[in-house]
């Protein structure tokens, strides 16, 4: 691991908060955790409360509003979306620089299972899916031991602020990631059927994608490291319940609707198939989109598709992010930049945007 990174370890005998959603994935979240969970946390000296949803946004009140003292980690078993309410739900407690340092784990049980796909990986483990991911998954949260995992400040036009930890997207993957809602039951062949149909309905997206690289460009001068002038968060509404400007500043980016910092970079094409920006390796237990991402990196991993490319090319990138080798096909439609900030408009409201799977409406956002 990276000399930087310092690991934290569990107490035991421990207390675990358990989110359950039921719905997730095809709906067998419970059985797996009473069958394959419950009797490895037993042996391990974890013992757990199980909160099971009911409807959408409840983990999110739960983890805002509830007293989290009597735990020592909070376990989420679902897929990513019920992880997105919990960091977002933390995040607007007034005691948010605390609740953050609270240890969080995830258990694999939806269909998208991104983020315990990426720390499978990370902890060097062989590439697994359903039940082996998920006994993995529960002996690393056996173990104890956690470390710093970045989230990413996304802000949109309409002054809506979220804290994202697996990616952004827009285009070709959140089409499919949306569109293919309806196939749940199939688990996650139904990001396969759901590529082969946005494939046949080949869309282009017309915006402007802009980026602060992670280093700057050879032989120009270096970027600050900061703007000479932190932009605060003055122009975003602040969730209830926090003290205005308690929240982390987004230090690095000038507010919607003003060009970008000059040392940014403007992408030349303004057509693109798909953006994606992700911060963990796994965009699916199947898609290994960025082998270089780490959990503690402090790096944007920026993909974007121009317009022009072939369905069959497109098709074989797919199969290639499979063994995350899709970069060395050297296509020339698709590009990769390390980041450690990007803008994206879109000239229309068209198609939907997702973060960390969920959908949003389609307007200009920043992280």
């Amino acid at each position: 691991s990276p000399p930087g990174d310092s690991y934290g370890v569990l107490p035991r005998p421990c207390h675990a908060l358990v989110l359950l959603n039921p719905q997730s994935g095809s709906g067998r979240a419970l059985d797996d955790f009473q069958a394959v969970v419950q009797p490895m946390l037993a042996e391990a000296d974890i013992a757990t409360t199980v909160f099971v949803t009911e409807r959408p946004h409840h983990a999110h009140e739960k983890v805002r509003d509830e007293d989290l003292s009597q735990w020592d980690t909070l376990v989420v078993m679902s897929g990513d979306g019920l992880l997105f309410e919990v960091v977002n739900g933390l995040m607007e407690r007034p005691d948010w620089k605390e609740a953050m340092k609270k240890p969080l784990c995830i258990l694999p049980g939806g269909s998208g299972n991104a983020l315990a796909a990426s720390i499978n990986y990370y902890a060097g483990y062989d590439h697994v899916a359903k039940k082996k991911l998920l006994t993995n998954c529960t002996f690393i949260l056996c173990k104890g031991l956690y470390t710093q995992m970045d989230l990413v400040s996304l802000s949109t036009a309409s002054g809506k602020r979220f804290f994202s930890f697996l990616g952004f997207g827009w285009g070709f993957i959140s089409d499919v990631d949306i569109d293919s809602e309806k196939y749940r039951w199939l688990g996650s062949a139904r990001f396969t059927l759901g590529t082969l149909q946005c494939l046949a309905k080949l869309r282009v997206y017309q915006g402007r994608l802009s980026y602060l690289p992670m280093a700057p460009e050879q032989g120009s001068s270096p970027a600050p490291r900061d703007p000479p002038a932190p932009v605060t968060n003055g122009h975003l509404p602040q969730p209830a319940g926090t003290e205005g400007g308690s929240l982390p500043p987004d230090s690095l980016l000038a507010p919607l609707g003003q060009p970008v910092p000059a040392h940014w970079t403007v992408v030349p094409e303004e057509e693109f198939v798909l953006v994606y920006a992700i911060y963990q390796s796994h965009l699916g237990t199947n898609l290994l989109m960025a082998p270089a991402a780490r959990l503690h990196d402090g790096c944007i991993h920026l993909f974007y598709m121009k317009a022009g490319i072939s369905r069959v090319t497109l098709l074989k990138l797919f199969l290639a992010m499979s063994r995350g080798t899709h970069l060395d096909l050297n296509c020339p439609h698709l590009c990769y930049v390390p980041v450690r900030a990007f803008r994206l408009e879109p000239r229309v409201a068209a198609g939907v945007m997702t973060v960390d799977g969920e959908a949003l409406a389609c307007e200009p956002v920043q992280g």
